[in-house]
C-alpha cells in the first residue's frame, strides 16, 4: 500500500466533506464505490483513521490552524489548503507514529499539487510555526 496515495485520497475526501457536508462515512463508501484508483494501493485504514479522526477533532484542528495563520481568517482560505493543514495538523497532534518533517514534507508535495503557486510555501510557514510551539 502506497502512504503517498492514501494521504492524497484523505485530503482529497477532507475536500470534498468540505464541499458536500456529508458524513467521512458516507464520503468514503462513494469514494469506494466510484473510484478509478486501484483501491489495492490505498491504504484505507489509514484513511479512515484521518477523515474520522478530522471529524471528531475538527474544532480542535481549526483552532490550531487558526492560531498559525498569519493576516487569514480560516473562513477565507481556499478549500484545498484548508483540506491539506487539517490532514496535516491532524497527523502532527494525533498520530505520534508519523514524524511531524514527513508531515510537512507531504503536505508541501500536496499543495504544489493541488494548490496554486503560493500553497507550498504558505501551507509550509503554518505547519513549521505549529510545530516549533
Amino acid at each position: 500500500m502506497n502512504r503517498r496515495k492514501s494521504r492524497e485520497i484523505a485530503t482529497r475526501l477532507i475536500f470534498e466533506i468540505s464541499i458536500n457536508k456529508e458524513s467521512y462515512v458516507d464520503i468514503i463508501e462513494n469514494f469506494r464505490e466510484n473510484t478509478e484508483e486501484k483501491i489495492e494501493d490505498i491504504d484505507f485504514e489509514y484513511v479512515i483513521r484521518v477523515l474520522k479522526g478530522v471529524s471528531e477533532n475538527e474544532a480542535q484542528i481549526n483552532e490550531t490552524i487558526s492560531k498559525y495563520l498569519v493576516k487569514w481568517k480560516l473562513e477565507r482560505l481556499p478549500k484545498m489548503n484548508l483540506a491539506i493543514l487539517k490532514m496535516a495538523t491532524y497527523e502532527i497532534l494525533f498520530d505520534e507514529d508519523i514524524p511531524n518533517k514527513v508531515t510537512i514534507n507531504e503536505a508541501i508535495e500536496l499543495a504544489k499539487r493541488y494548490g496554486d503557486d503560493n500553497a507550498p510555501s504558505f501551507i509550509n510557514g503554518v505547519l513549521n510555526n505549529l510545530i516549533k510551539k
